[in-house]
């Protein structure tokens, strides 16, 4: 991948952040307790296999888009990222690209419109229905669990049920606060689903205490341990920003 690409692909990352500041990487996440090693190379070695991602969690700055972005640093090396800030991005998108070459990334889930690419209604359902055709997508929404969002997007959006089911990976997040600061957040559960049914994958009641539930159909043991290793190594040799692990993932 030439240097273009790696730019490109860390502008439309960055385009994500809503809050200022670094945008944080999967090392990042690592240090600080959002994940242990092996959630994290299962998760690294997912997003390279091209999965789709939802990350939920129904208060706002637990870390939704942080995550999401974290993971999308993953993506396979030739797959754009392309925000749906307008419809049209989602119909003419779709028909000139093939499955697996772009990543269509919804902000959010969600009636607001005081950011790109929040999308309700009908916009929700065109842009779930993208992983019928095999499409990857990405976005966040406020809810906790499993329940709540099959409630909020097939309920209140109309969102098809087995469209819902072609996003590979749903992680809900949680966090911690002290005196009404935010002290701690963390992957709570992770979810797989092989197209019909979700899966619980991964589970934790907080920082440092992440315990899997069951085996992956879309990783294997060996591809897990290879991003384990190469996470680890990116810790120690201190590397940390998107772009710098980027650029070390696709070497």
């Amino acid at each position: 991948m030439d240097n273009a690409m790696i730019q490109r692909h860390v502008r439309a990352i960055n385009a994500c952040n809503q809050r200022g500041g670094r945008m944080l990487s999967l090392v990042d996440l690592l240090e600080d307790d959002s994940v242990n090693l092996e959630m994290a190379g299962y998760l690294a070695a997912a997003m390279r296999a091209g999965a789709s991602l939802l990350v939920g969690a129904q208060p706002g700055g637990a870390g939704k888009t942080t995550v999401m972005c974290a993971l999308l640093n993953f993506l396979p090396d030739a797959t754009d990222i392309r925000s749906v800030d307008t419809p049209d991005v989602m119909i003419t998108g779709a028909r000139a690209s093939e499955p697996g070459e772009v990543c269509f990334i919804a902000h959010e889930i969600s009636p607001a419109t005081y950011y790109r690419a929040y999308l309700w209604g009908s916009d929700a359902r065109t842009f779930f229905r993208l992983t019928e055709r095999g499409h990857l997508i990405a976005t966040n929404l406020h809810a906790d669990t499993l329940g709540q969002t099959r409630e909020q997007l097939c309920g209140e959006n109309g969102v098809a049920p087995e469209q819902l089911a072609g996003v590979n990976l749903k992680l809900y997040l949680r966090i911690r606060r002290s005196r009404g600061w935010q002290r701690a957040h963390w992957v709570h559960r992770v979810y797989e689903s092989d197209g019909a049914a979700d899966r619980l994958l991964w589970e934790s009641d907080g920082p440092g205490a992440f315990e899997q539930r069951g085996e992956s159909d879309l990783v294997t043991p060996a591809e897990a341990t290879r991003y384990q290793e190469l996470i680890a190594s990116l810790r120690d040799r201190g590397v940390r920003t998107i772009e710098d692990v980027r650029r070390a993932i696709i070497t």
